[in-house]
């Protein structure tokens, strides 16, 4: 306990010194209003809280977030100290994190737009891929005939980045917005087929065995045996491939977008505007780590027997 008493109090330490630098010492150069940056202080404290919260609740000595929190206050300590108050930092390349934060204020219902944007292409790609690649893999991975004939295919095609297709794509595609889906489907698609084929291969002989004795139909195999046997094989690729996806979409919105985050990060580099930038990177992050969030409370929620 006083382990846990002291990385609390050098925590609140920290950010006090990050607010007493904020709003006591002068500004090296010209920079807008703080107050932004007060708020995402201020809610980065209240989600530190409610971690620290939630992790006493399942382990009596947690660390991790403390830990993450105090990184998180000594890097906003050293970027507001090297920017905005001694102004040793680039003015252009390293924007002060009151320009970056002030983005959200002065932008932020368009930003979110581009994020909504996004969400539904990957949404789109991310499912059509998964749910593509499981009902194939399934298939292919229970007869064998297929199995021999796909998964060499399989073992080639999946390494290969899907984003190599875009220019493709583009061109094939009736709209922009559906060759970047297809990039997002194709970079799901061939990890999780391959995974499922493997997964449906590994099935205990003596189930497969038993099951062609009883004259088991097939649709029964699949529902009531293979689909539970898959689960959670299924929700683990769903996490590394939700990651995999964003990164997909980040480069297809690069390539003549008319919206979306990576559109938004794009046209802010072709302008120089490093705040925009920046901001659009922290979207991007909190973004990404809440859809992993959900994707891991639908792994516990959907296997709890393990």
């Amino acid at each position: 306990m006083r382990r846990i008493a002291v990385e609390f109090a050098v925590a609140h330490v920290l950010m006090a010194a990050l607010v007493g630098v904020v709003l006591l010492m002068p500004d090296a150069r010209k920079v807008y209003p703080c107050d932004a940056f007060l708020v995402a202080i201020a809610l980065i404290e209240a989600a530190y809280l409610l971690a620290l919260f939630r992790g006493r609740r399942l382990d009596p000595m947690p660390s991790g977030s403390s830990d993450i929190v105090c990184a998180v206050w000594v890097l906003l300590l050293v970027w507001e100290l090297a920017s905005t108050k001694l102004g040793v930092a680039h003015s252009v390349l390293i924007p002060s994190p009151e320009s970056v934060f002030y983005v959200f204020e002065r932008s932020g219902p368009e930003l979110w737009g581009n994020v909504v944007s996004s969400l539904e292409l990957l949404v789109t790609g991310y499912v059509l891929g998964t749910v593509l690649g499981v009902f194939l893999g399934i298939v292919v991975g229970w007869v064998p005939r297929l199995r021999a004939m796909f998964y060499p295919i399989a073992n080639v095609l999946a390494p290969i980045p899907s984003v190599i297709f875009t220019p493709f794509l583009v061109i094939l595609m009736p709209t922009y917005r559906w060759a970047a889906i297809m990039v997002i489907l194709l970079g799901v698609f061939w990890p999780q087929f391959l995974s499922m084929i493997l997964r449906v291969g590994s099935l205990p002989a003596a189930i497969t065995d038993n099951a062609r004795v009883l004259k088991v139909s097939s649709w029964t195999m699949i529902t009531k045996v293979i689909l539970p046997f898959i689960v959670p094989d299924v929700l683990g690729n769903m996490r590394v491939s939700l990651t995999t996806g964003f990164l997909m979409l980040m480069y297809a919105e690069s390539f003549g977008a008319k919206s979306g985050i990576g559109y938004w990060i794009s046209n802010a580099n072709v302008f120089a505007n490093y705040a925009n930038i920046v901001a659009g990177v922290i979207t991007c992050g909190m973004t990404v780590t809440a859809l992993n969030y959900l994707t891991a409370w639908a792994q516990r929620r959907f296997t709890t027997w393990r």
